[in-house]
């Protein structure tokens, strides 16, 4: 029987490895930007065509490479940055694997230029598919210019899996700003087909980097952040809590330079906020992390975002005592005001009026050191078993059990504000058990509906919202769309990546009534509206657009 093992070609193992590394054209934007910040770039240029499907251009001012270095860059596990197994536990750079550039090559067109500063002549080079195709001198400027042309032009099915250029845009944005965040000292530009977007100066504070990224007023809102054990040294900003956010929270963490993604470290910092921020709202918060490179582990993720310390336990309790400690600092934390000045005066003194002891009811099972809970916040009481306490006629729960649906509809003529249950006269949806026609409302909020799967909970506000803008759809198709203006001007303020892509989204949005502008700042005013959708929060509205086509990668009319 014939040998059937055999070993792949390196333009075969490439696309395989770049199928983890480059998953969309911010994933080649994170690389190479990654990679100038390593050469010691002080400016970095990025040019962009199509939300990166046309063109990626990266430009830098960084070491640059020489002949040599330039060709062996884009084989497969060639780096500068570590020499053998030990430097993986000590890494001082963002790149160390030396797949990147391989990656990129295997599934796009390349054109590099590269010169370093204390050599007169530069190289450039080409290569497609992984095959060098030229190697020429060349005069050009010191440091790095790459052009990524046709990205996954030789793996069709991986860039008909590319969402929309707005999505697209949108992810380049957000790891763009990501990037910025950590490296604000470095000056960074971003241009998407002629437009500028972004134009960072070199030698920016940490706080001002923030602004400039997200909007001038963050620098009111900012909390500082500054303390330095041996464990860990911490510096950054929380937001004040009259400031969190129900969406769109701008949420960092960063680690020797390096953004990771840290739901424990983050569940310390949403801790800190139990009783100062309503349960369904977050704070912002930007963080930098600077521990030994030793002793965190980098390389456990394809992208490097999820990083593994080896004292975890020790720095959630120094992140968490530093939080809290800045919250009551600067006051953001509610006090008890001592100051009876201005309070009412009772007079205690006047005949025949006698002080009375107060009656006080304990909470015998009360312990102040038990860990706080958020669920705390929403104002949910646990049951608590008395000892005395015994249950009598249990078996009558049972009684009447058939008859629960018209129990449930008495209890809901007589407390409307709370949980009611309603016939539906169709199945909302495939995943509805068929078999069972109630649902449950609760708290006049969210709807709850048996499934096969489990159960649903459907938002009844942002539900309602979904419906009418379908209805404006169908409208649109008949060209039955009446718009009127709006008495008052709505401001909305949005993020760099909400705005790009309600950029994009102007001209479907005017053709289904509504009339929007841009004042600058990512802040946009609508002034006119469907004149059907009365009663509907626009804002609401225009945001669960703008997060529907975010999530859902296709325009609002597919």
């Amino acid at each position: 029987m014939a040998d059937i093992i055999k070993l792949l070609p390196d333009s075969v193992a490439n696309q395989i490895a770049a199928g983890e590394v480059i998953q969309r054209p911010a994933s080649v934007i994170k690389e190479l930007v990654e990679n100038a910040i390593d050469a010691g770039a002080t400016s970095i240029e990025i040019i962009l065509k199509d939300a990166g499907r046309t063109l990626i251009q990266v430009i830098d001012n960084g070491s640059g490479m020489s002949e040599t270095d330039a060709r062996l860059a884009f084989e497969r596990h060639a780096t500068s940055k570590i020499k053998n197994a030990e430097d993986l536990f000590a890494l001082h750079t963002m790149g160390f694997r030396g797949e990147a550039l391989a990656s990129i090559a295997a599934i796009a067109q390349i054109e590099l230029r590269t010169r370093k500063h204390d050599s007169p002549m530069g190289t450039k080079i080409c290569i497609s598919a992984s095959k060098c195709e030229s190697q020429e001198p060349d005069y050009c400027q010191a440091g790095c210019n790459f052009m990524i042309k046709n990205l996954f032009f030789n793996v069709p099915a991986r860039r008909k899996f590319l969402k929309s250029n707005q999505v697209e845009l949108s992810n380049i944005i957000k790891e763009f700003e990501k990037l910025a965040l950590v490296n604000h000292t470095v000056e960074f530009k971003l241009s998407h087909n002629g437009n500028m977007l972004y134009q960072l100066m070199e030698g920016d504070s940490f706080k001002k980097r923030i602004a400039s990224l997200f909007s001038r007023s963050m620098e009111q809102q900012l909390i500082p952040i500054e303390t330095a054990t041996s464990i860990v040294s911490l510096s950054g900003f929380i937001s004040r809590p009259e400031n969190a956010r129900k969406r769109n929270c701008l949420q960092y963490l960063f680690v020797n330079g390096r953004h990771m993604r840290h739901p424990y470290f983050h569940k310390a910092i949403l801790s800190c906020y139990d009783q100062l921020i309503p349960s369904d709202e977050q704070p912002n918060y930007f963080l930098n992390f600077t521990v030994e490179p030793e002793s965190i582990d980098v390389n456990i993720h394809p992208t490097k975002n999820e990083i593994k310390f080896e004292n975890e336990q020790a720095i959630w309790q120094i992140l968490f005592a530093a939080v809290k400690e800045a919250l009551g600092k600067f006051s953001a934390v509610p006090t008890i005001e001592f100051d009876t000045e201005g309070a009412i005066d009772i007079p205690i003194g006047m005949p025949n009026n006698k002080v009375h002891a107060p009656e006080i009811d304990i909470d015998p099972n009360y312990n102040p050191f038990a860990p706080s809970s958020r669920a705390s916040s929403s104002g949910y009481t646990p049951f608590r078993d008395h000892a005395n306490s015994k249950l009598q006629n249990w078996d009558l729960l049972y009684q009447n059990f058939e008859n629960k649906r018209n129990n449930a509809t008495q209890f809901a003529d007589k407390n409307p504000q709370q949980t009611t249950f309603v016939d539906s006269e169709s199945p909302m949806d495939n995943e509805i058990e068929s078999y069972n026609d109630t649902y449950c409302q609760l708290k006049n909020k969210y709807i709850l509906v048996p499934a096969k799967s489990g159960l649903l909970l459907i938002d009844q506000h942002r539900a309602h919202i979904r419906v009418l803008f379908d209805t404006l759809i169908e409208a649109k198709a008949g060209k039955h769309i009446e718009s009127q203006r709006v008495l008052f001007q709505e401001v909305i303020r949005l993020s760099p990546a909400q705005s790009q892509i309600l950029e994009e989204l102007k001209d479907e949005m005017e053709s289904l009534g509504f009339e929007i502008g841009f004042l600058g700042d990512n802040s946009w005013t609508v002034n006119s509206s469907p004149a059907n959708l009365k009663g509907i929060n626009i804002k609401d509205m225009i945001l669960d657009v703008i997060e529907s086509v975010n999530t859902g990668g296709h325009s609002i009319s597919k």
